[in-house]
């Protein structure tokens, strides 16, 4: 009997080291690869960056000279955790500068003093603790005091101990603009954000992920945009935080979009939308936005029926709230003059969040894509037959908006999606 648990203890062991090994290599080989050519992600934003800059204007922080030590145990531990480099977060602190990665035209742009007030709302589950903290002191020490209405932390029912007692701790030193919100269950990041801005007394609900740090004059040009068009939602330029080494790099001006799996996706910005005196400066339309940095309206984000609550965790609200702002009234831009950086995670998603995305995106296909929504099946057949939930509430509140069909959503909007299956004609050669 000993032996066979010596056994299974020895091939436990062999299992979890290879495991182990495989995983730092996955590591190493991603990071190596990223020195030589962009990640998939970011291969857009570098080639539309390279044909409108010289390389050496791009803004960017080295945080550290030395080689990233891919045998550092603690490393592993923050990427499995956390999907980004903890060991460096932690040496950063909750306080750093980060290069201003605005175009100069932007340096002489001037915003009323008098303009809405805004409640900023952060939710998070089990984020990195000082990462958090950095998202928070960078709205603090970047935001026009007098516009800062509050800071809004929502808590998803986290169950790491530093964002408990010692969150608490830390917080109550800056207490006079923050409060903390703690979900008594997991609510996902849709609900929790419907939680966050039930809370909200600012004119102007902004919406921030836990991992970002915002830059300066990152918040005037989203108020001032808003304060002349309520229905205006607007959205910064995201910068990119480096996920391995936390550098703040800047990224080209691009507009939000998808493709026919609903997946979004960054687009370059069409001719017409740059070719103005205003330049790089010009706020750009977007079909969609990637929607966790954006602001809006209180007001309107209620009128607009929020987010659909019987949508799961995250995934697909982007895109559903995209296009009611669009088909129902409202507008959607970038604003080139606010930057925002913005780590992006790598994280495995589970099952759970893949069901999630699944049904969330089912919703938004039978709401809003009419007889286009072929076009999606035709992509995902598996999913035809699906549950999706209830969505009378979603189709009676399209009709009590008195939005627009999708067929004008493509020709007003975003005709470069151009459908393959049009009025019963299938067409792949049109298929973008």
């Amino acid at each position: 009997m000993k032996s066979i648990i010596l056994q299974c203890l020895l091939y436990g062991s062999m299992l979890f080291g290879l495991w182990t090994a495989l995983v730092l290599s996955y590591l190493q080989y991603n990071h190596e690869n990223r020195q030589q050519a962009p990640m998939r992600a970011r291969s857009l934003r570098k080639q539309v960056y390279q044909q409108t800059h010289n390389s050496e204007e791009t803004p960017k922080q080295s945080i550290t000279d030395d080689k990233i030590d891919f045998s550092n145990p603690e490393l592993l531990k923050g990427f499995m955790q956390y999907g980004f480099n903890a060991v460096i977060s932690r040496r950063l602190g909750i306080n750093r500068d980060v290069p201003d990665s605005r175009d100069k035209i932007c340096y002489q742009k001037h915003y009323p003093f008098y303009l809405p007030s805004a409640s900023i709302i952060i939710c998070f589950y089990n984020e990195e603790f000082n990462t958090l903290l950095r998202t928070v002191s960078s709205v603090m020490s970047r935001t026009p005091h007098h516009v800062l209405e509050e800071i809004i932390l929502v808590d998803d029912k986290s169950e790491i101990d530093d964002l408990k007692k010692k969150l608490d701790y830390h917080l109550e030193l800056i207490r006079e603009k923050i409060k903390l919100v703690r979900n008594r269950k997991r609510e996902g990041l849709i609900r929790s954000r419907m939680i966050g801005a039930s809370r909200a007394s600012g004119d102007v609900l902004v919406f921030l992920d836990s991992h970002c740090e915002v830059n300066r004059v990152w918040l005037e040009p989203l108020l001032h945009a808003i304060a002349k068009d309520h229905k205006m939602v607007v959205c910064p330029v995201i910068d990119v935080i480096d996920e391995f080494t936390l550098d703040y790099t800047a990224a080209p001006i691009v507009r939000g979009a998808f493709d026919w799996n609903l997946n979004f996706r960054w687009d370059s910005v069409l001719s017409h939308d740059t070719d103005d005196p205003e330049g790089p400066s010009k706020p750009i339309r977007s079909p969609a936005m990637a929607g966790g940095i954006f602001a809006i309206a209180r007001h309107y984000f209620n009128e607009l029926g929020q987010y659909d609550k019987d949508m799961d965790l995250w995934g697909g609200e982007n895109v559903e709230l995209s296009l009611r702002i669009w088909m129902c009234g409202g507008q959607l831009f970038v604003i080139p003059c606010s930057r925002v950086g913005h780590v992006i995670k790598i994280q495995a998603q589970n099952r759970t969040i893949k069901r999630a995305l699944i049904r969330n995106t089912l919703r938004v296909v039978h709401v809003w894509l009419d007889e286009y929504k072929d076009n999606f099946f035709l992509q995902r057949p598996f999913l035809k037959y699906v549950s999706y939930g209830n969505i009378t509430e979603r189709v009676e509140l399209r009709k009590r908006l008195g939005c627009k069909s999708f067929q004008w959503y493509l020709d007003n909007v975003f005709p470069e999606l151009e459908p393959f299956i049009n009025t019963g004609e299938k067409d792949q050669n049109h298929f973008h």
